[in-house]
């Protein structure tokens, strides 16, 4: 059985200690006192970096813990994993609830059992994937945009010490509908930072996180079914601790407005997700048997046993919707703090639209919405609020691929 964060920290990350070790160390004294005593509400709890979001502010002293998110199962997972486990500073007054943050009940859960001083909210569509039509775009800016705002508006007069909403780095000159979907969101979070102090994040892959091509790659093998990767992808990775505590540290200590991001290096962090491949087979024993195309592959999956000294893979250069070759995570025109942080910049002073525009912007989305448009209307709606969206279209999709 693999060690997956051995795995993770030597093969994939190259780090043997954590990124944000000297962070923390650095801030410890401040951390404590602005978290130990809080009441903490995190919303999409049970996600990967939502998790480690919670495991990062629980080596801290908090006085009660809520987590929401609509995935019931994840959030048993969470509480066995928790409870389970040892260094975690669960308090007494530790609840989950399987409840949608843009329903009814959920306004009610949050006045009610309120105040809470420290909310993150980690829910989101995170995937390109999950683009393909004006139907799944709809149900994206809903998740990621609309209802970000309301949750807002609701933190108006309920005001914590601290919010925090998770962006990415896609969000950065935006190639494709979620990463401008995570732009517009900071573009309200802008809207409203003189109103609450609020903070967000871009970063890297969280490698092997729910729903990723690596996470994929362990569910085919225990399934016995082929590897299919693009050669030509790279990107940046964190591991899943550290996704966690780049939130905690931009959650707790940012000013309103910051946009956190790893200060990661072009060269020697960005990976191949086929290096990834070839290190996670040599782990299992076997050698990658590269295939011509994906029949082939399945085909070949038909016939592994316990001797097979190979495994099939099939590479393939991207060709769908949005996909971007490479990862950033700033523009030219953002001013930056590259100093207080060891190992985080920050992007600072970003120019806010007012609240009537965001109020426009959001009217015309409904409309378009409720009277029915198409993905290339949408995309040119989206362009219209933000100039720097180049969007990549090429009449596929990843749900067409293996």
């Amino acid at each position: 059985m693999i060690n997956l964060d051995k795995f993770i920290a030597e093969k994939v990350v190259g780090r043997p200690t954590s990124l944000l070790a000297t962070d923390l160390e650095k801030f410890n004294n401040e951390l404590h006192a602005r978290i130990d005593g809080r009441s903490v509400l995190v919303i999409g709890g049970a996600g990967t970096i939502g998790s480690s979001y919670i495991r990062a502010i629980l080596k801290f002293n908090v006085k009660r813990l809520y987590v929401v998110d609509i995935n019931e199962n994840g959030l048993t997972e969470l509480v066995r994993d928790l409870r389970s486990a040892t260094g975690y500073n669960i308090p007494a007054d530790f609840k989950t609830y399987p409840i949608n943050f843009g329903d009814p009940v959920f306004e009610k859960l949050f006045v009610n059992e309120g105040p809470f001083e420290i909310v993150a909210n980690f829910a989101a569509h995170k995937h390109v994937r999950s683009e393909k039509d004006e139907y799944s775009i709809e149900a994206m800016i809903e998740n990621n945009v609309l209802k970000a705002k309301k949750l807002l508006d609701l933190l108006l007069s309920h005001k914590p010490e601290h919010f925090f909403c998770v962006s990415t780095d896609k969000a950065a000159n935006p190639v494709n509908i979620m990463g401008a979907s995570k732009k517009l969101m900071e573009e309200v979070i802008m809207a409203y930072a003189d109103a609450i102090p609020i903070t967000t994040a871009r970063f890297a892959n969280v490698a092997f996180s729910n729903g990723s091509l690596p996470q994929g790659f362990l569910e085919r093998f225990s399934k016995r079914h082929p590897w299919s990767c693009p050669s030509d992808v790279k990107r940046f990775f964190v591991s899943p601790q550290e996704s966690g505590q780049i939130c905690l540290l931009a959650s707790i200590l940012g000013e309103s407005g910051d946009i956190f991001f790893p200060k990661l290096d072009m060269v020697n962090d960005m990976k191949p997700f086929t290096l990834i491949v070839d290190a996670l087979l040599k782990e299992y024993g076997l050698a990658p048997d590269i295939c011509a195309s994906e029949e082939e592959a399945r085909q070949k999956a038909l016939l592994l046993n316990e001797n097979s000294k190979t495994y099939p893979v099939y590479y393939f250069s991207s060709d769908t919707s949005g996909e971007k070759s490479y990862e950033e995570f700033y523009t030219e025109h953002e001013t930056l703090d590259m100093v207080k942080f060891p190992n985080l910049g920050v992007v600072k002073n970003t120019k806010a639209r007012s609240k009537e525009e965001i109020e426009n912007i959001f009217a015309n989305l409904r409309s378009l919405f409720s009277h029915g448009t198409t993905k290339a209307g949408l995309v040119e709606a989206l362009k219209r609020y933000l100039p720097n969206f180049e969007h990549i279209e090429t009449g596929k999709n990843l749900d067409q691929k293996m």
